[in-house]
Order: structure tokens, then sequence, then C-alpha cells
């Protein structure tokens, strides 16, 4: 068995298998890669087994989200550390050792992630985890090199390892004893957030998180929904304020004012045009206190 597993989550995706998979096969040592289907109806398993025969297949029998298909991969996999990677990711070489070698060296970090830049402008971050993730007091995520939409050049600014509040799942390497101590992913999410919901669980319990900037990986991102697609803005909004009365302690002045801000959103949203972004927000809200009864 093998120390560290590298799970690829896949849905419909042969065409990104056959892009990213191959730079994972050739820059990845001493573990094993693995892709997860979930419930794919393409012809990405026939890809996987003709063009990919190396890789593990684990087979889901239907679609279940990112983070409930996760769940399902990791239950079958016994090694003491897995890697959560995007599909439309593209690693370098060397990629994996920085992140082992900090793990073993730091036994109080639960998970780490390499710095993410951008695949089509790979002098750039990327937007989805950059250099490491943190949450302002009002719970809205944002990274070193990255705040909202606007990302930065890389010149090396952020190439110091660094204690962070949520590692990206684009590409997080955990410890599978921990992941599964701590639930694993919230599978009421579906996508979008949950990584930093675990992540918040993990802190809770008085685990660490870092970003290990000496491991570079380059991530296409918005494969499976774009920017602002309204069933994203949907999911953000809705597992934001899920995040936050599950994890934050005494939260309600913060969802007090969220609630005030949420409404402004929709409101931006309605001003410039985007009336499905604007009723996903209030869709969002209403499923939010739908939901939060079920949580402590």
């Amino acid at each position: 068995m093998e120390k560290t597993a590298v799970i690829i989550l896949n849905w419909n995706g042969a065409q990104m298998l056959r892009t990213y998979l191959p730079s994972v096969i050739a820059h990845t040592k001493g573990a094993e890669i693995i892709v997860a289907d979930n419930g794919s109806t393409d012809d990405s398993l026939e890809v996987l087994r003709k063009e990919f025969p190396s890789v593990k297949t684990i087979v889901l029998d239907i679609n279940y989200g990112f983070a409930e298909g996760y769940n399902k991969a990791i239950e079958q996999v016994e090694s003491e550390y897995v890697v959560l990677l995007n599909s439309d990711v593209e690693v370098t070489e060397g990629w994996l050792s920085p992140l082992l070698d900090y793990m073993t060296a730091h036994p109080e970090v639960a998970a780490v992630q390499p710095k993410i830049r951008a695949w089509r402008e790979r002098d750039r971050f990327e937007h989805a985890g950059a250099a490491g993730g943190y949450l302002s007091w009002l719970g809205y995520p944002y990274c070193r090199g990255r705040r909202f939409g606007r990302v930065e050049q890389d010149h090396g600014q952020y190439d110091t390892i660094a204690e962070i509040d949520w590692t990206t799942g684009a590409c997080m390497c955990v410890r599978t004893s921990v992941y599964k101590e701590c639930g694993g992913l919230d599978a009421a999410f579906f996508a979008h957030q949950e990584e930093i919901d675990l992540c918040w669980r993990m802190r809770n319990k008085g685990w660490k998180l870092a970003c290990v900037p000496q491991s570079v990986v380059y991530h296409l991102g918005g494969g499976s929904l774009s920017y602002d697609n309204p069933r994203k803005t949907f999911l953000n909004f809705r597992n934001n304020l899920l995040m936050i009365y599950k994890n934050r302690r005494f939260p309600w002045i913060v969802l007090t004012l969220r609630f005030f801000l949420d409404y402004a959103a929709a409101a931006m949203f309605l001003a410039t045009g985007k009336k499905g972004s604007a009723k996903a927000v209030y869709e969002a809200r209403k499923e939010y206190k739908r939901m939060r009864k079920n949580y402590r």
C-alpha cells in the first residue's frame, strides 16, 4: 500500500483526463493515482481503460457531487495521506514531495496546498486557491494573491510557507485519519466551499493548515460551472451561510449583518442585469433557513 493516494474526481470529463492526467502520471512519484468516476455518462471509463491502464479507478454509481463523491472514494482508501486533485489541474515535476515533506515534519498540520497558478495565464495566480486561503470576520473567503475577482501576477511575493485558514479543494493534501475523524466533506453542500467548511472544522479541533508554495500546480478553473452561473451563485451563498452557522462561535451577529449584505448583493446583480444571480441569492437564503435546522 502506498503512503499517499492522489484521487481525481471525474464526471463526464474524458477530454479533461486526456489533457491533464498525463502530467499527473509523469510527475507523481511514490503515490497511487486513482480516478474516482462520479457516475459519468460519457466515455470516461473507456478512455481510462484504454489510454491510462496504470491508473486505478473507483466507479461510483451516480453523480454524488464533489463533496460526497470524494467521501465515497476516500472510504475505499487506506493510505496515510490523500490528495484531492481536480481533474483540470496540471502538476509539475516534484510537486508532491514538498507537500509530504512538510506534513511529515509538522504533525500538528492536518492539510496543505501548493501554490496554484492559472493554466491559461501561467504567470498569474488562479482564483480557486492562489497561495493559500483566509476568511474575513464576515465569513468571506479570500486568498493570498486573490481578493474577490482580482488575481495578481506571481512575482514570488508569496513564496514563503504560511499558516492559512483553508486549503483549496483544487489540490489539497490531507491526513486521511483527520479527514475521516472530522466527517469528511459535507455532502449537503454538494459543491462549492465544502473544503472551506471542512478546514474550519479541522481548525476547530486544533489542527493547523498551511500553503507550501515550493510545490506548484496549474489549474484551469471553472470546469463545472462558470463564475457568473446562477447555480454557482446559489451554492456559494447558501453554503457560505451554512458554514458560518456550523462553525463560528456566536454566529448571530455576523449572520445578521450578512442578511443585509446578501440582499445588497442581490440588488447589485439586478442593477447590472443579472436577474438569475439576484434570484439565486434569494433562493440561497431561503434554502439556508430550511437546512440550518439539520446542524447544531
